[in-house]
């Protein structure tokens, strides 16, 4: 972009008006150090822009870039300051290790979920493997395995209660 003082331009009308632009931010936003930014924000976007031709009245263009500016700006500040507010609540560690008594009985208990899975019969093991594990869905456990839905339901009910007893959890968990 060439200067040509004869011609009024956005760059120029910032410079005539930067005062003015710095306390019309400061205005709304409160805070003089923030304006002058945006101000500043709002001149290195005039020079590294295209200029806009036909701007009748630059001083209220300024405004509004500048009053866009500081708002994106003041939106950013708070969504980090949301988020550093966040993290600082988070406790040093997530979770404390498992003690080698929990690994070993969570480990005991998968095993036994294994074993009542292997001892299904081998439809309902398919179909519980399918569903469960693999999460497919129902129906299309059924398109896959040539059933009816029914059928896959109740193989869903026979190895869930296959397990549960297994486990020794014979009562119904929500």
């Amino acid at each position: 972009m060439r200067f040509d003082p004869a011609k009024p331009t956005l760059l120029s009308a910032l410079v005539r008006h930067y005062d003015e632009l710095v306390e019309h931010i400061r205005r709304r936003f409160g805070d003089k150090g923030m304006a002058r930014d945006v101000v500043h924000d709002v001149c290195v976007q005039l020079l590294e822009g295209e200029e806009k031709p036909g701007v009748h009245s630059p001083l209220a263009m300024l405004r509004k870039i500048s009053t866009d500016t500081a708002v994106s700006r003041y939106r950013s500040d708070r969504r980090r300051v949301a988020w550093v507010e966040a993290v600082a609540e988070l406790p040093e560690v997530a979770c404390p290790g498992a003690t080698p008594a929990c690994r070993h009985e969570t480990e005991r208990e998968f095993q036994r979920l294994v074993s009542a899975i292997a001892e299904l019969p081998p439809r309902c093991q398919a179909v519980f493997v399918m569903h469960k594990i693999h999460q497919v869905p129902q129906a299309e456990v059924a398109e896959r395995l040539g059933i009816s839905l029914k059928t896959v339901e109740k193989h869903l009910r026979l190895g869930l209660a296959a397990c549960r007893q297994k486990l020794g959890r014979d009562e119904v968990q929500a």
